[in-house]
């Protein structure tokens, strides 16, 4: 019996031992409150001070003299410019990553801010303005200051946080193999300590601290699509002497745009199969002897996605044939699918709730034809990735300026949400039996 006792009261300590190690939801707030005007301040310095995909070496600076200052080890350099944090906590346990992206976009910015980019880079050999259209700078300020907070309770963490700040998420720059996130993985950047789980967050249109994500596919895979043609040069006025690569663009748009209505279910999958660009031709009067068509592919299914591609390259082949020019056609993956671990995604959604509160979270959302490389590392660790609502108040989410856009304007209100679910993300998933 006194055994029995013995036995059950060592089992009522280690609960109560349990329960105690948890961080309580009133000490993250208190702790992110504190951080929130270096968190501003960070937001701002990044926003003035952009860079390009494998170019962000002053922000890799800044990062990682903020994670050394925390007492964190780091390793700069992964994946080029890619900065790795680690923190030990007081305890062993399991190991967690979050990761910000970093790099910036060639958009001359016109949102108006007191703190706008004035900065310049160069692309495909060109000088670009340069300027945070995506939201980037906000990520990183918010995982500096989720660093700061976990570092402040590193004496109640028991187990490993790892900070991953990546560089080229917007894609690997021309003449570039690899973008950031497969960049870091094939450097081994996630291989000690290696993560059990990863997660990331994306601000974007949307009510001012609602979140959202959903299980399984939830951002589309990204494919770049190149298409040279190759006919005969001739007059403007004589287009029967030569082979009219311009109308054979022409039909290869159409042919494109019709093999993605017709031969694909939309109520399966969403697949978006976009011609932007069609380079050709210096003169009014000349019918040129080449034309070079890019794209993009967005997809949720692989075999699908297999499929159209092969259809599509057999009927542009036909096109061309048929008005006697040749094609060449090249597909290249800058994104996977964002595919969220299911069970990981019903463990998240309460936590997510401790963050945000009652109502603000959505974990069924529809999915987005919009692509993120962090489906790199979800390939290798399972891993979740969510949004946050970040229009600028008082205006309609489905109106705002979207990402990627001059005026793209996330609102710093949401900074502090984005801090605290980077910290309960960790803290939680570390606390799990």
């Amino acid at each position: 019996m006194r055994r029995l006792f013995a036995a059950s009261t060592m089992a009522l300590l280690l609960a109560a031992g349990a329960a105690q190690a948890q961080v309580d939801t009133a000490s993250v707030d208190a702790a992110v409150q504190r951080v929130m005007p270096e968190v501003v301040a960070w937001r701002r310095d990044f926003h003035q001070h952009p860079e390009l995909g494998f170019a962000e070496t002053r922000s890799a600076g800044v990062i990682a003299e903020h994670l050394r200052s925390l007492g964190l080890e780091v390793r700069p350099g992964v994946g080029k410019t890619g900065v790795i944090g680690v923190l030990r906590g007081a305890r062993p346990g399991r190991t967690v990553a979050l990761r910000a992206d970093m790099d910036a976009l060639p958009v001359q910015e016109a949102t108006g801010l007191a703190f706008a980019s004035s900065a310049t880079g160069t692309y495909m050999g060109n000088t670009v303005p340069v300027a945070h259209a995506c939201g980037h700078d906000m990520h990183m300020a918010m995982l500096m200051g989720a660093a700061e907070v976990l570092a402040g309770m590193k004496d109640r963490i028991a187990g490993t946080v790892v900070f991953v700040f990546q560089p080229a998420e917007e894609g690997a720059p021309p003449g570039e193999p690899k973008g950031g996130a497969a960049l870091m993985i094939a450097e081994g950047g996630l291989n000690d300590p290696k993560p059990e789980a990863i997660f990331g967050l994306h601000v974007v249109p949307g009510r001012p601290g609602s979140v959202f994500y959903r299980p399984e596919g939830f951002m589309a895979a990204s494919d770049r699509v190149d298409i040279r043609l190759k006919g005969k040069q001739t007059h403007g006025a004589w287009p029967w002497r030569g082979v009219d690569v311009i109308a054979v663009a022409g039909q290869v748009v159409e042919t494109v745009n019709t093999l993605t209505a017709r031969t694909v279910d939309p109520t399966t999958t969403p697949t978006v199969f976009t011609i932007a660009t069609i380079n050709a031709g210096v003169r009014y009067n000349i019918i040129p002897d080449s034309a070079t068509l890019s794209g993009t592919l967005r997809t949720f299914d692989t075999a699908q996605r297999d499929a159209l591609v092969a259809r599509a390259e057999t009927a542009i082949d036909h096109v061309a044939e048929a008005y006697g020019a040749t094609a060449e056609f090249g597909v290249k993956q800058n994104a996977a699918l964002v595919f969220n671990d299911p069970d990981l995604s019903a463990w998240l959604a309460p936590v997510l709730t401790e963050a945000a509160g009652e109502g603000n979270v959505n974990p069924a959302t529809p999915p987005t034809t919009v692509a993120e490389d962090f489906s790199y590392f979800q390939q290798v660790i399972p891993g979740v990735f969510y949004h946050l609502g970040a229009s600028p108040d008082g205006v309609d989410p489905a109106t705002s300026a979207p990402n990627h856009s001059p005026e793209f304007s996330p609102n710093e209100k949401v900074l502090p949400l984005g801090v605290k679910t980077h910290v309960l993300t960790a803290l939680r998933f570390l606390e799990r039996s």
